[in-house]
């Protein structure tokens, strides 16, 4: 019986996975509509806590942007930074054509907290109907601002953008495998109509959505910011899409170290524990892929282990290719065998953190469990 459970079990992974890239190689992206002559004002928002060191990339890509500068307001929160970001910033900006505006948060508002009390004083300092959101250590394609309002229709509330985790060392190009093979999973729920999650880096929402659900003073508290107001937009009943095309494909700086990165994924956790069930279901079940290998190593030895285990590059590289592909980026399938053990180590080092109840931190600041 043992056996037969874990012979159910691996084969309905590799359905799902295989089936993911099936569908993923044979979609085709939504087809964008022109903008206007006159394109719409937008308002970027991004939040900042001691970025001296990466602002300036943001704001020379804002800068870049194939859109009229004069169509653009661009506000930036300086989170009681204590390093020189506003300086910096001020700086970078310097000659912009459009509006860009430095606005030091010192108080909170509401429930507001963290990043979410910085976007809530830029989203009421904002002068625009539609609000494009990201971070300072991201780098935008200049087709960004046209690429995602391309895709705005009426009664939609978010549409949400792709990025890519992108930098010369090893451990960043794993992580730029991490993230994409993940999003293109995302993806395809999301194409059968599940809404899973918006992405706070690279995130357009419109005000009337945004108003609706009072904005983030009058959210829960909650570590991932992004997701709360995702939730909270689709109870008010607007729509949503996810993207995953290179016009809107942005670049976001690698995690520097492992504790690091742990703390990153501990944060995400707390967003996917706010998921319906059934998705979590779905995702606890992919994620038993080692444990079940493990059984398998007892029940059936090392041979079928090793042969279920290449089974599993092959396939994720069938999805890591067409992933990358639609990107217009060259799949780096040679690293799967080295993604296999950062994998890994990620799993166990994120289970032991959620299990030890151990707080957090993220940007200078700790967070509870």
């Amino acid at each position: 019986m043992p056996s037969f459970l874990l012979l159910v079990f691996f084969a309905g992974w590799f359905a799902v996975l295989l089936g993911s890239w099936l569908l993923f190689s044979r979609r085709r992206a939504p087809q964008g509509r022109p903008l206007p002559a006159a394109p719409p004002r937008v308002s970027i928002l991004i939040a900042a806590r001691n970025e001296e060191a990466v602002i300036a990339r943001c704001l020379r890509s804002v800068r870049a942007l194939d859109y009229p500068p004069a169509c653009l307001d661009v506000l930036l929160g300086d989170d009681a930074s204590t390093d020189q970001t506003a300086a910096v910033a001020e700086a970078a900006m310097q000659g912009f054509a459009g509006t860009f505006r430095i606005l030091p948060i010192t108080d909170a508002l509401g429930s507001a907290r963290g990043k979410a009390n910085v976007l809530a004083h830029l989203a009421r300092a904002a002068t625009a109907d539609v609000f494009l959101i990201t971070d300072a250590d991201i780098r935008l394609p200049a087709s960004w601002v046209r690429g995602l309002l391309g895709h705005l229709r009426p009664g939609l509330g978010t549409v949400t953008g792709l990025t890519l985790v992108t930098g010369p060392r090893l451990f960043d190009r794993l992580q730029g495998l991490d993230w994409l093979m993940s999003l293109a999973l995302v993806q395809m729920v999301s194409d059968r109509g599940q809404p899973v999650t918006a992405m706070g880096n690279n995130m357009l929402i419109t005000r009337e959505a945004y108003e609706a659900v009072g904005g983030y003073e009058s959210l829960p508290f909650s570590v991932t910011e992004d997701y709360e107001l995702f939730r909270a937009v689709l109870a008010k009943g607007f729509g949503w899409l996810n993207l995953f095309e290179p016009a809107v494909l942005a670049e976001s700086l690698p995690i520097g170290t492992w504790a690091q990165l742990l703390h990153q994924r501990r944060r995400w956790l707390r967003g996917v524990e706010g998921l319906p069930g059934h998705i979590q279901a779905g995702l606890i079940y992919y994620a038993g892929f080692y444990p079940a290998l493990a059984v398998a190593a007892w029940l059936w030895g090392g041979g079928a282990v090793l042969g279920i285990w290449t089974a599993k590059m092959l396939a994720q590289g069938l999805l890591a290719g067409s992933a990358f592909r639609k990107t217009g980026r060259r799949a780096p399938l040679h690293l799967l065998p080295l993604f296999e053990l950062y994998t890994l180590a990620v799993t166990a080092g994120l289970t032991w953190f959620r299990l030890s109840r151990r707080p957090f931190v993220w940007k200078g600041r700790q967070y509870s469990r």
